[in-house]
């Protein structure tokens, strides 16, 4: 059986929720789900320019895009709850981890450095504007009645060490922004 990629649904403007219902493709939900694929898109980037270095990382980048995935789910159906608080200490715990392998750091850095490094800092850019849409949807739109906010926030500080610790791996130094 093979699925039909084009469904015509959209056509007009239009796009159907999981639950049937007919919105405008700029609906919030739309956009916050949209949001979320978009960063777990730039995250399957970021592993295809894995250095020989940061090989290990691959684990790392397709353990979140699989909770990007449920997080959409937990978005899109209300009786999904995938997300749970354990997975936020799992992120709090990796980033513990990984925050004692790099050297610290005692002001703001610029964002960048090698290939890996400079897609994962995009990717939590991605992740911030994501979890602000997510904001804008659990205040007006749709609560989100889990720790979907709360996983969206440690995410991009997840990705941010992961940044961190790609480039010390590339032996890239990280260049702070002065003021």
């Amino acid at each position: 059986m093979t699925i039909k990629i084009y469904t015509k649904v959209g056509d007009e403007g239009q796009t159907k929720q999981v639950t049937g219902h007919m919105v405008p493709k700029y609906d919030l939900q739309i956009e916050t789900l949209g949001q979320i694929d978009e960063l777990e898109s730039w995250l399957g980037v970021a592993c295809s320019s894995l250095s020989n270095a940061n090989l290990n990382l691959a684990t790392e980048i397709r353990y979140l895009q699989r909770k990007l995935y449920e997080l959409q789910a937990d978005i899109a159906v209300k009786r999904s709850h995938n997300i749970q608080d354990r997975d936020i200490t799992v992120l709090e715990e990796k980033i513990d981890k990984l925050n004692k392998e790099v050297p610290e750091i005692k002001a703001f850095i610029l964002p960048g450095g090698k290939q890996v490094g400079a897609n994962l800092q995009y990717a939590r850019t991605l992740a911030r504007r994501a979890e602000r849409t997510a904001i804008r949807l659990n205040d007006t739109q749709q609560p989100l009645d889990g720790p979907e906010l709360r996983f969206m926030n440690r995410l991009s500080d997840f990705l941010f060490i992961l940044a961190r610790y790609a480039n010390f791996m590339d032996g890239y130094e990280d260049v702070r922004a002065k003021f």
